[in-house]
């Protein structure tokens, strides 16, 4: 299995180009009423899978373990409910709200397991007790 970063880049540029060929579709025909959807690919799938992918390659210790995968289902799976769920909801299949209402849900605890995630791990490479000690002796005044 690929490693988390691209796992979550992979969602992100599947999402930006179904959200942009939605676009180019409404363009061409004139039917802006998905716009939402567009919308929420772009901004949900692309712009926050792509931030998620760059956090864990520059945070490689908080891409380790189950947390991390457990934040790539609860994401990717929710931003295909929810942008199944609004497409649904716009085209008048209202028995697709549930999907919209569930995926909303997944993503916002994608969200709030990344912010545990921010918070225990921080953000870049963890320094090595060696690479601590030489800032610790370079930032020590000369006598």
């Amino acid at each position: 299995m690929r490693d988390i970063p691209f796992v979550f880049f992979l969602a992100a540029v599947l999402c930006v180009m179904t959200g942009m060929s939605l676009g180019i579709w409404m363009g061409m025909a004139q039917q802006f009423q998905f716009a939402p959807v567009h919308a929420h690919l772009n901004l949900v799938g692309w712009a926050t899978m792509a931030l998620f992918a760059i956090y864990y390659r520059l945070t490689p210790q908080a891409a380790q373990g189950w947390l991390p995968r457990i934040h790539a289902v609860l994401a990717i799976t929710g931003i295909i409910a929810m942008a199944s769920g609004l497409a649904g909801e716009i085209a008048g299949r209202n028995g697709l709200i549930p999907a919209l209402q569930v995926g909303s849900l997944l993503t916002a605890a994608s969200m709030l397991l990344f912010l545990f995630t921010v918070v225990r791990f921080g953000f870049g490479t963890a320094p090595t007790r060696a690479g601590r000690m030489a800032r610790d002796a370079a930032m020590t005044p000369a006598e």
